[in-house]
């Protein structure tokens, strides 16, 4: 064999014993090439995109995984048998496989497609960081969780993760805290960076529906707190009043007794005092009418705010009949 031969079958040799290390080291590459080829998101998911802001990397990991915005809630049901335990409506199927977010239609709850995009987008991102990288974030995040973390909010949702999802709670902390909490420390700055040019839009979009819920929830605790005012007042009010009738009753009886009687110099002395008494009663009497009228009033208002609440409710529970499409 002539040494350009033997060259040449070194070469190829080599090109062979390689070939796996590259196909390994590409692997992510070679999968996401497959899963983009002929792919076009719709409208609906690059706006979606455009409004979480997300990076041209981001937007990669986001089309990867050909996302979907669902009405029919039957459907959604079925691709996302779980859901998120926090403010969002939609899930991701690990190792790539898809995300699906519900399309809600209430304008008052704009933006919840928005959050959840971005978070089940987190959640795709996640599962691409290598070893060193996850040690890396999951050092930030949780530090951030046991040290900084005030929102009582996100407490709950992290304590119902630890119940529902116990081994994925760095990963869900991942999500929320990258689209839910609006100030962060300067490491998990610079690393969400990674993914949305502007990630306080996000936060935004979340801070703005959530109110819809809270301010109503707030509203209902204030108006059952004053309701439990005016009704104790009320009883009180109530019980004054059957006391000062019990007392006109006597009065009444005593003075008729008294005219009865002829003792004219103790009835004319009791009737002034006695028309007094009268006066204070009726005077209270129209004062419980004052209170039990706010008190109706009160009730109405706090129900109606409650039937909004559950308004909104409906329109993210994804039990009840499938939204239409508007």
């Amino acid at each position: 064999m002539t040494a350009f031969k033997r060259a040449l079958s070194f070469v190829i040799l080599l090109a062979l014993l390689s070939f796996p290390v590259l196909v390994y080291f590409n692997a992510q590459a070679l999968s996401d090439w497959w899963q983009l080829r002929g792919y076009t998101p719709a409208s609906a998911v690059t706006t979606l995109a455009s409004e979480d802001t997300m990076t041209p990397y981001a937007r990669h990991v986001f089309y990867v995984n050909h996302p979907d915005l669902e009405s029919n809630a039957a459907q959604f049901r079925s691709d996302c048998n779980v859901t998120e335990q926090t403010i969002v409506l939609g899930c991701y199927h690990s190792d790539q496989r898809g995300i699906f977010v519900y399309d809600v239609h209430d304008p008052r709850l704009a933006g919840v497609q928005q959050v959840t995009a971005a978070h089940e987008m987190l959640h795709a991102a996640y599962d691409r960081l290598s070893t060193k990288e996850k040690d890396y974030v999951d050092g930030l995040l949780t530090d951030y969780y046991n040290h900084d973390l005030k929102d009582q909010r996100i407490i709950d949702t992290m304590n119902e993760y630890k119940k529902t999802e116990p081994n994925a709670v760095v990963n869900e902390m991942h999500s929320v805290f990258g689209t839910e909490i609006a100030d962060l420390p300067a490491p998990l700055e610079t690393y969400y960076a990674k993914y949305f040019t502007n990630r306080h839009a996000i936060t935004d979009y979340a801070n703005s529906y959530e109110a819809e819920f809270t301010s109503r929830e707030d509203q209902i605790k204030a108006d059952d707190a004053q309701l439990a005012a005016l009704r104790s007042r009320i009883q009180d009010e109530e019980s004054s009043l059957q006391a000062q009738s019990s007392k006109i009753d006597a009065d009444r009886s005593r003075l008729d007794s008294e005219r009865s009687s002829g003792d004219v110099a103790d009835y004319n002395a009791g009737v002034a005092p006695f028309n007094r008494e009268v006066d204070a009663y009726n005077a209270g009497v129209q004062s419980l009418k004052s209170y039990i009228a706010s008190y109706n009033q009160l009730v109405e208002a706090r129900n109606a705010i409650a039937q909004e609440l559950t308004s909104l409710d409906q329109s993210i529970d994804t039990r009840l009949t499938p939204q239409t499409a508007q």
